[in-house]
């Protein structure tokens, strides 16, 4: 059995719809009423929710964004890189791994509301991370944009939305 095939079964992680394996490994008891939240989200959040996510270097995390922060913990394999784009058409990109000597870092915040998407950096690997979203994640705060739309709205990034996105 492969690293990735035992990281599958070990964890029962499922595909993603950005792309990779996830599971849900943790979504606090406690909640936040919708009175406390910010307008654009409708109904009430978990304070926290935390996942296990694992990217192979034969795909990659499509450009999608949710409404909040989301907090990368790089565990396993390969540094990822992070390329993200903020609604104002700010480019920046993050490498999250264990070789501090070169800049990469365990860990990352992706402000809530970037565009963002993800990419093993190591041919025939893998990544596994873990990533922390608070408010917790519901799929209603979910956005995965054809490339047709993100391209209309960032031209400028073309080449990059056309390497990762799929529709």
């Amino acid at each position: 059995m492969s690293k990735i095939e035992e990281l599958i079964e070990r964890f029962s992680l499922s595909p993603h719809p950005e792309g990779g394996y996830f599971k849900e490994t943790y979504r606090s008891v406690g909640e936040i009423d919708s009175k406390s939240l910010d307008l654009n989200y409708h109904g009430k959040r978990n304070y926290s929710t935390c996942i296990y996510f694992l990217l192979t270097s034969d795909t990659f995390s499509a450009f999608h964004k949710i409404k909040q922060d989301e907090i990368w913990h790089f565990y396993s394999g390969s540094p990822i890189k992070l390329y993200i784009i903020s609604e104002d058409g700010e480019y920046s990109e993050q490498i999250i791994g264990a070789n501090f000597t070169e800049g990469q870092v365990p860990q990352f915040v992706v402000p809530g509301n970037h565009w963002f998407a993800a990419k093993t950096i190591d041919p025939n690997s893998y990544s596994f991370v873990g990533c922390t979203v608070s408010p917790g994640f519901d799929f209603e705060d979910f956005e995965l944009p054809s490339q047709k739309n993100l391209l209309e709205k960032f031209p400028k990034h073309e080449a990059l939305i056309r390497k990762l996105t799929r529709i």
